[in-house]
């Protein structure tokens, strides 16, 4: 199994003019999903962005 670069599959969840929302799937089977907002990347594991999802749904109300 390799692990390049091209053997992750992505897919953006969300996007806007200055933010993007996007998930990998990684080669070892991983998802990590990615907010990049504007010069700042937060990089999650899925059990991280489940709860940050916890978050955001609480915001919202």
């Amino acid at each position: 199994m390799s692990n390049s670069p091209d053997d992750m599959n992505t897919t953006t969840l969300a996007e806007t003019d200055n933010y993007i929302a996007w998930k990998a799937d990684e080669p070892d089977g991983e998802t990590t999903y990615h907010l990049e907002l504007s010069a700042v990347t937060v990089h999650f594991f899925q059990e991280e962005w489940d709860e940050f999802m916890q978050l955001v749904k609480a915001i919202k109300g």
